[in-house]
């Protein structure tokens, strides 16, 4: 520098974002957030930023460039200064940090990795069938393609939500059966649409109403001769322990929630009778009594235990 030049004690924000390569807009978002301290203002209410404040400016410019997210800096600025006590513009404080951010690029690293699996799994499978887990869709993968339709789907999604995919695994023996039957999916859609008739309008106590359930009734026990009869009842068995096989019993229930945020946590943690619950029918008062009588119906036939 030439020996008449007397470099400045303190420089603009325009000058400091000019100098750093980036606006003033940016610096003062960095004040905001709390990754950059805002420093003093001057006599005509300006801030006036010093050498640590421009070497802490560059590096973080630095970090921004290198696609690491500003909330990811501040966070291990303010780890590391609570947790250790560092200098965090030393070289070891700088250190540090690059080390925590570097685990958690490795963690958003293997999240994306995840979801670029899931959704090449998505479109290998079909959107829909996709969306299941692997555990319910081999139940479903020697089917003639198309034999499964929508609401199929949907309901084993629905399923699984609630009983986890073991429950939607022995669901799917019923669309099985049904993709696979043509004069049992007539009988099923000829039912389904009988239930949906018994819409608000009908009192329930009106002769259809028991009508259709003893038609339920009676389809769900040629249903399930069916599903006994093509050999669907022994997988439906042997599932029980292909999933005891593939999910060990841990000695802490919780280990595996350790691993999920707190929004998963609760949302797994939810118990089937509460999904149940938080799940909408549009049943009008008949066809809930319907489905009264149809259970009814079924527990009767059921031996005593």
């Amino acid at each position: 520098m030439p020996p008449s030049f007397v470099p400045p004690r303190q420089v603009k924000i325009g000058d400091a974002a000019a100098f750093a390569g980036t606006t003033p807009r940016a610096i003062r978002h960095y004040h905001e957030i709390g990754l950059l301290p805002e420093p003093e203002r001057g006599g005509d209410d300006r801030r006036r930023y010093g050498y640590e404040d421009m070497i802490r400016l560059l590096w973080i410019r630095k970090m921004a460039d290198a696609g690491i997210a500003l909330d990811d800096i501040r966070h291990a600025l303010t780890t590391g200064t609570a947790s250790t006590g560092a200098d965090t513009d030393s070289g070891d404080g700088i250190a540090g940090i690059l080390e925590r951010l570097e685990e958690t690029l490795a963690e958003q690293e293997a999240e994306l990795r995840r979801q670029r699996t899931a959704v090449q799994r998505m479109r290998t499978e079909g959107s829909r069938t996709g969306l299941l887990s692997d555990f319910v869709t081999d139940r479903l993968k020697n089917l003639p393609e198309g034999s499964l339709r929508q609401a199929d789907l949907d309901s084993l999604l629905v399923t699984e939500r609630i009983f986890g995919p073991l429950g939607a695994a022995l669901q799917a023996s019923r669309f099985v059966v049904l993709a696979t039957h043509p004069a049992l999916r007539e009988d099923s859609d000829r039912i389904d649409d009988a239930e949906e008739a018994l819409d608000d309008s009908v009192p329930v106590d009106d002769p259809r109403v028991a009508q259709v359930a003893v038609e339920r009734h009676a389809f769900e026990n040629a249903l399930q001769a069916v599903i006994e009869e093509s050999g669907l009842g022994k997988d439906d068995d042997a599932l029980f322990d292909a999933w005891d096989t593939s999910h060990p019993a841990t000695a802490d229930d919780g280990e595996d929630e350790a691993d999920l945020s707190p929004g998963r946590q609760e949302a797994e943690s939810m118990s089937a009778f509460e999904a149940i619950g938080k799940m909408p029918y549009d049943f009008s008062p008949a066809r809930l009594r319907c489905m009264e009588l149809a259970e009814e119906l079924s527990a009767q036939e059921s031996p005593p235990t």
